[in-house]
């Protein structure tokens, strides 16, 4: 009897530990995937913001990509973290506030002031975000 209580203590154990890095896995990837999503942007973004002062359809598909990363930066700093990630999580939902703020200051009733994002760090912003990619990837190892 005493060895199937150490058996099943030792299992119970286990399957908490699984579940820890599974979890630490799982915000590796959603992570990662949010960083890679805003560095894609900014690697568009400037050329973009050019063709947009003379092609409406442009500016139209810029605006919607800020609306779609606003979107996404509300939802990913909502995700419950496991414990190894939370202070890492913190810093960066910090950046993301500020990355809304000013995402936020270039859509003007919901709308694109391209002399606005011109004008902005928002790009700026994202280089620091980007910066965590490393951190986040050393929790899954």
């Amino acid at each position: 009897m005493l060895l199937f209580v150490v058996v099943s203590t030792l299992l119970l154990s286990a399957c908490s530990l699984v579940e820890k890095v599974n979890s630490s896995l799982d915000y590796v990837n959603l992570a990662t995937e949010h960083i890679n999503k805003l560095s894609t942007f900014a690697q568009q973004a400037p050329q973009m913001m050019k063709d947009a002062a003379l092609n409406p359809e442009t500016k139209q598909a810029l605006e919607n990509q800020l609306i779609g990363i606003k979107n996404d930066i509300e939802q990913f700093n909502l995700k419950s973290v496991p414990t190894i990630a939370k202070d890492i999580h913190q810093q960066l939902v910090e950046k993301n506030k500020v990355l809304l703020d000013e995402i936020n200051n270039v859509l003007v009733n919901g709308h694109l002031a391209l002399d606005s994002l011109q004008n902005s760090q928002i790009l700026t912003t994202i280089s620091d975000i980007t910066n965590f990619i490393n951190r986040i990837q050393n929790l899954g190892s």
